[in-house]
């Protein structure tokens, strides 16, 4: 969950975009289905764009890498809802949610940035991340067991990337199996903030109330899980408090669902309309690993994140003004020719991938191995135990319409 989901100009279908309009053109139902022409022209024609409604849009690699770098471009929260008050947005429900949150990584700015990521690093290693694999193969064995079982065919969405990510965040956190059912239906709701966020206000009153119950089971009997770890760095320097001991809890069981599971469903909808690349890594598993990487960069689920200008700030020949929001938009530096060797073909060979879908720079997204051994092993899964999969016939793919992200409602498939 980020704040993009909410907020003002994260907003839906806005009706026909006015000639020249290059911001507006990227809510209409045309770039929804297939932004990346749309992203072309903006690198072509106004790489940094200002758009009527007074965000900045960036859309060339070398110019989002400098922004994702420079601490100017800050991702405070107060700074976030000021910013967006400005431009007439409703923020009371939101500002209530993040005053609720506290203050946690992926809403602050260094140095409190640098000190709650370094906490939550001695917890979230590689080699934690790694001890997964296994655990994670046996989840969506199971879950594609229970597809096959059902039938010809499933939404790939409802079947495995969904609850791929939730299964596995339970196990890490060491969440017991009897309250996953609940924890599931709290995430269902986190889901539909935009929709009714009195509703999903109190299921996250709720959920927060469950995490603190776990954590005081934690520091009465630890075990090896993520909040044991996490409750351990309160014994050391710089510790975390107990408010930013739950905020960084329910930050980290709860950011890395959306995007595994819209990675993974991007991620094996590509390899569909591609069977050239889809025989590859058939004939080559090995491949994984690249091929997780290059779809990742195809068709990130996170399109673009969202900064304010803390102070004036020169990017691409233009002025950003203090106060100012701009939008990265890390989907169109996936693409950007100027990066990539034609950017617009997949290749699950291709090297030197050093895409900006995770960001970069002090806020490079902590749960990226997590996400990228989920997608590993899903679409590993997939593609070698389902020889024969495909789109169902007439399949109708319904694109979700915030466009700061890409993510299918269904992805219907048979086998």
């Amino acid at each position: 969950m980020t704040s993009t989901d909410t907020l003002g100009g994260a907003r839906g279908d806005a009706g026909p975009a006015r000639p020249g309009d290059l911001a507006a053109a990227l809510h209409t139902p045309e770039a929804r289905r297939d932004p990346y022409p749309f992203y072309a022209r903006m690198r072509r024609e106004s790489p940094v764009h200002r758009s009527a409604q007074g965000i900045w849009y960036l859309t060339r690699y070398a110019d989002v890498e400098a922004a994702l770098g420079d601490l100017r471009l800050s991702n405070d929260r107060d700074r976030m809802t000021r910013a967006y008050s400005a431009l007439g947005g409703d923020l009371k429900a939101f500002s209530r949610l993040t005053d609720r949150l506290g203050r946690v990584m992926s809403n602050t700015d260094p140095p409190d940035h640098a000190r709650l990521r370094k906490l939550a690093n001695r917890a979230f290693t590689a080699r934690r991340v790694e001890a997964l694999r296994d655990g994670i193969q046996r989840i969506v064995d199971r879950l594609v067991d229970e597809a096959v079982a059902a039938g010809p065919s499933m939404d790939l969405i409802e079947a495995v990337a969904s609850p791929l990510p939730l299964s596995v965040v339970c196990e890490l956190f060491g969440i017991p199996p009897d309250d996953r059912p609940q924890v599931k239906s709290w995430f269902r709701r986190f889901g539909r903030l935009s929709e009714d966020i009195g509703k999903s206000e109190a299921a996250i009153a709720q959920y927060e109330e469950y995490l603190a119950r776990l954590v005081r089971m934690r520091r009465a009997d630890p075990g090896d899980d993520l909040v044991s770890a996490l409750v351990a760095t309160q014994a050391q320097d710089d510790r975390l408090t107990d408010s930013e001991l739950l905020a960084t809890c329910f930050v980290l069981i709860t950011a890395g669902d959306e995007t595994t599971t819209h990675l993974v469903g991007n991620g094996t909808l590509a390899l569909l309309r591609h069977p050239d690349q889809l025989a590859r890594l058939r004939a080559d598993p090995a491949l994984i690993r690249t091929a997780v990487d290059e779809l990742t960069r195809y068709d990130t689920p996170t399109q673009a994140i969202v900064r304010v200008a803390a102070e004036d700030v020169g990017i691409g020949g233009r002025t950003l003004r203090e106060g100012e929001l701009a939008y990265l938009f890390l989907a169109a530096t996936n693409r950007d020719p100027e990066r990539f060797e034609d950017p617009d073909r997949l290749d699950l060979t291709r090297s030197g991938n050093r895409h900006l879908s995770f960001g970069n720079g002090p806020h490079f997204c902590l749960g990226a191995p997590l996400a990228r051994l989920q997608a590993e092993v899903a679409i590993g899964t997939l593609v070698r135990r389902l020889p024969h999969l495909r789109l169902a016939d007439g399949a109708v793919l319904d694109w979700r319409p915030n466009p700061l992200q890409r993510r299918l409602s269904t992805l219907p498939l048979t086998y």
